[in-house]
């Protein structure tokens, strides 16, 4: 397990999921993360930094944005 800093880019609340940009990445997205469910949806906004927790480094599949902040 991994833990990761990104910045949220966008929220979708009906399927709770995020697009975020990992920290140091330029360029880089990753979409379709999903996001743990005691997080309020109010508090998924764009520009937020998130941390993600990755099962697997390699599969951003097996990855939940558990936490987020200023």
């Amino acid at each position: 397990m991994k833990l990761e800093k990104a910045v949220i880019k966008s929220f979708n609340s009906t399927d709770y999921t995020a697009t975020v940009q990992l920290e140091g990445s330029q360029k880089a997205y990753l979409d379709d993360i999903a996001v743990a469910r005691n997080i309020s949806s109010a508090e998924m906004t764009a520009g937020r930094y998130a941390v993600i927790l990755f099962f697997d480094e390699y599969n951003s599949h097996e990855a939940v944005i558990i936490a987020v902040y200023e």
